[in-house]
């Protein structure tokens, strides 16, 4: 990541913002992120325990290692991955999700490093990190180039289903242009010295109603990068 780049959005930020309270109410306005939180959490728990040579048994197999969360919002990523044995730090341009994600681990008894800014910021500073974990966020940032697939499947399902027939976003979560397909997602990691090891498709099965991994890059998918 550079320095220089401005990825905050302030409209993007705002339409968060409205919905700030809602972070940890299954049923609310996040219920989309809760719903695919368990598979989020098993990839990343699988593959890091792979490339950290972690016991996978273990409650706790990250313990020594500090992760950053890119867009944590109000916590539902940075929390459990606290509970893995990260020592986490948290960051959101939103400091409404901030407030929340700070109460609400206070609640827990949870110890994460919440704060409110943009990456640039820890770049800056010259901060490091063992993981960097950014979810739901290049779609929503100022300039994607500096991860939702950008096709005709993904406006159908991610935009037309979601946010105007389901309504399980509010209206004007996404913009279409932004969708970023995964080559242009692994090019620019590659740019930066970051190899994808992984790329997953994350599919919703509609008659279940639960999310899973699959082949399918369609609309949804997660990439894994190192740095080598």
């Amino acid at each position: 990541m550079r320095g220089t780049s401005a990825t905050v959005d302030p409209e993007e930020i705002g339409r968060f913002a409205e919905n700030a309270e809602a972070w940890w109410d299954p049923e609310g306005s996040f219920r989309p992120l809760h719903r695919l939180n368990p598979v989020r959490l098993g990839f990343i728990r699988q593959h890091l325990v792979t490339h950290f040579h972690g016991d996978d048994r273990s409650l706790r197999p990250f313990e020594g290692l500090a992760l950053l969360d890119i867009g944590c919002g109000g916590g539902l990523i940075a929390e459990p991955m606290t509970r893995l044995g990260f020592a986490v730090t948290g960051i959101d341009a939103d400091a409404r999700a901030i407030t929340v994600a700070r109460a609400h681990a206070e609640a827990t008894g949870l110890a994460i490093d919440y704060r409110v800014g943009a990456a640039e910021a820890l770049v800056d500073a010259g901060q490091r990190f063992d993981v960097v974990l950014a979810f739901e966020v290049i779609e929503h940032v100022a300039d994607p180039g500096a991860t939702l697939n950008r096709t005709a499947r993904s406006f159908g399902l991610a935009i037309i289903a979601a946010e105007l027939v389901l309504g399980w976003l509010p209206r004007g979560t996404h913009d279409w242009r932004k969708f970023m397909r995964p080559s242009e997602l692994v090019l620019g990691l590659r740019r930066n010295r970051l190899y994808a090891t992984q790329l997953a498709g994350v599919s919703y099965h509609l008659a279940r109603g639960e999310w899973s991994l699959s082949r399918d890059l369609e609309v949804n998918y997660m990439v894994m990068a190192v740095r080598r």
